[in-house]
């Protein structure tokens, strides 16, 4: 027979709650990789966090296509990180990019457009403190010995290791090549001064524009003098606006990656007028980009020391890499990332079979971004790192201590106050509050290792807060149970009463916060959605705890003789003020027979 209305088996309840928390440490330790720990943030064990602004060659304001097609490409490198808990979340024209843990260093790198291109170097490249030679660069002109040692001296462009291409062919009669001089246009301007900046539409950053136009018209310019003069003018040490913005039809003036040598590269294509008239000179122009790249992956030099580039070229890509090598055997050329030289390898041999390799000083770090940055593809705008902030796995071991102390006074505080209270459901408040905390931990473990869920110092004050919210539960169910007392009621018929009064009370509080949670979560962006998260899965475990531990419990206690002593469960001032209430009832009710 089922028991009255408000009475339960409490021993149902309990029992259903210990197969909860069986249930879920055996899928914490039996599932996965056996860590019981759950993953933390990166204000929590270290990372890095970074702010990437995006911009458009006219200085426009990028549309929502734009930048959500930029997140998902740069979710995909962040997943290519092989980093979990990392995350990219849109702020505005702004991109959030957080990856934890100590290999998080190549989260700098993820916001390169990738616009790759393998452009010929013509001349020598030139010391960024020094001024370029007075006579127009030649492609013809190998590096002399005698000249100061050049990035590409000690890098080479060649087969990969494996295929068993030669090695060291001669070099062709340079005197039979076409010079890689960029032909001079009768429109270019005659003198240094760039073309005067067309004024921008009443929408765009003018001073962005401004800055594109002029670094394009000195630096990308067909007109020698001024191509000299740019490279003399170029400071490698200030942000470059023609990043990401320069046009593969034209010459280029540009800085190496560590900016101490600038370039001065041929274009990747023939000027569309010379289209038809050159459709097989590979002598000046590589006609590739990244478009042309399968795959790109950082290996071990089979020949020495540090990390090579392997590369992998579609079918058509091959072919015009073959054309371009055996054209410009012993010549330098750059592969240009965003329109900065990221190595300038020497060509040994021409390279036939659709593979290459680059080698050079590469660390393993900088080999895989620059494979990873080619092998996931360009973006489609250009972004500045507006902010880049590193945290050290020491700060974020303090933080944690922070979070945690900070949880621990609020227990204590709770604690205290239940037990100078309530006494006997004080200690009923402190199990309960234990017992949600170990399921707590067990789902935070469960969602790290299924979602890649993390816990940050966000999440940490969403707990704290959920303490509040779980006490407050605790305190309705119990000040309900001192009012039946006080209206004459024992302990024990008090309980199911007090219960069925305080629980639509519970549901509705736990329901507001909880979708109070779910607003903020959806509306959130970076670790005020982990407050959010924290906050709201809480207060549903709270409900888990209240009807399968809180409730149990103090039902148990409501049939012991022991427990139920007034003075014992904190219920004595609640008791009396009963006892005087039935004593004036029944003192009523015999002066109203007499």
């Amino acid at each position: 027979m089922a028991p009255p209305a408000g009475q339960i088996r409490p021993a149902k309840y309990l029992a259903s709650f210990v197969l909860i928390v069986v249930a879920l440490y055996a899928l914490v330790f039996f599932t996965g990789n056996g860590s019981a720990k759950p993953k933390l943030g990166i204000d929590l064990q270290g990372g890095t966090l970074v702010t990437l602004t995006a911009r458009q060659e006219d200085g426009a304001q990028p549309s929502e296509e734009a930048l959500n097609r930029a997140r998902d490409l740069i979710e995909v490198r962040v997943n290519g990180l092989g980093v979990s808990g990392a995350e990219v979340v849109r702020d505005g024209n702004n991109l959030v990019i957080t990856v934890p843990g100590a290999d998080s260093e190549g989260a700098k790198g993820l916001g390169q457009t990738a616009r790759l291109a393998f452009r010929k170097v013509l001349g020598q490249p030139i010391p960024a403190g020094a001024a370029p030679n007075t006579e127009a660069p030649s492609s013809s002109t190998p590096p002399s010995s005698g000249a100061s040692t050049p990035p590409s001296s000690g890098q080479t462009v060649a087969p990969p290791a494996s295929s068993g291409a030669p090695q060291g062919r001669p070099a062709p009669n340079l005197a039979a090549q076409p010079s890689s001089t960029p032909p001079s246009s009768s429109s270019a301007p005659s003198s240094s001064a760039p073309p005067s900046t067309p004024s921008a539409p009443s929408n765009v950053d003018p001073k962005l524009a401004k800055e594109i136009q002029e670094a394009k018209a000195l630096r990308q310019a067909t007109d020698q003098q001024i191509l000299q003069q740019a490279a003399l003018l170029l400071d490698c040490s200030k942000p470059d606006p023609l990043r990401g913005n320069d046009d593969l039809d034209k010459p280029l003036v540009t800085c190496g990656e560590k900016g101490t040598y600038k370039y001065i590269l041929a274009p990747v294509n023939p000027p569309k007028e010379d289209t038809q008239s050159k459709p097989d000179d590979y002598s000046t122009y590589s006609r590739l980009t990244g478009e042309d790249i399968n795959n790109a992956a950082a290996n071990k030099n089979p020949n020495g020391t540090g990390y090579v580039v392997n590369l992998d070229f579609k079918s058509e890509g091959g072919s015009k890499w073959g054309k371009f090598t055996a054209a410009n055997v012993q010549q330098a050329v750059a592969v240009v990332l965003d329109g900065e030289v990221m190595s300038a390898p020497t060509i040994q041999s021409a390279i036939t079979g659709g593979s290459t390799e680059i080698s050079g000083k590469f660390t393993l770090t900088e080999a895989q971004n620059l494979a990873n940055t080619l092998k996931y593809g360009a973006l489609p705008l250009s972004f500045d790192a507006s902010e880049a902030q590193t945290i050290s796995p020491t700060l974020g071991l303090q933080s944690l201590k922070a979070g945690l102390i900070a949880g621990g006074i609020g227990l204590a505080l709770v604690f205290v106050y239940c037990m100078f209270y309530y006494r006997l459901l004080g200690i009923m408040t402190i199990l309960s509050l234990g017992l949600s905390g170990v399921i707590v931990y067990g789902v935070l473990v469960l969602l790290g290792r299924w979602i890649g869920f993390t816990l940050d110092l966000a999440g940490i004050a969403g707990f704290i807060v959920a303490i509040g919210i779980t006490a407050d539960s605790f305190i309705v169910f119990f000040e309900r149970l001192k009012d039946e007392v006080r209206e004459g009621r024992t302990f024990r018929s008090a309980v199911p009463r007090a219960w069925i009064r305080s629980r639509r009370t519970i549901l509705s509080a736990d329901a507001v916060s909880f979708i109070a949670a779910a607003v903020l979560y959806i509306i959130a962006v970076g670790q005020v959605k982990g407050f959010a998260f924290t906050l709201g899965m809480s207060t549903v475990l709270d409900l888990v705890v209240v009807f399968l531990v809180t409730h149990p419990l103090v039902a148990m206690a409501s049939k012991s003789k022991f427990l139920t002593n007034p003075n014992l469960s904190g219920l004595g001032g609640a008791a009396r003020e009963g006892a005087a209430h039935r004593a004036g009832t029944t003192g009523k009710t015999a002066v109203k027979e007499a």
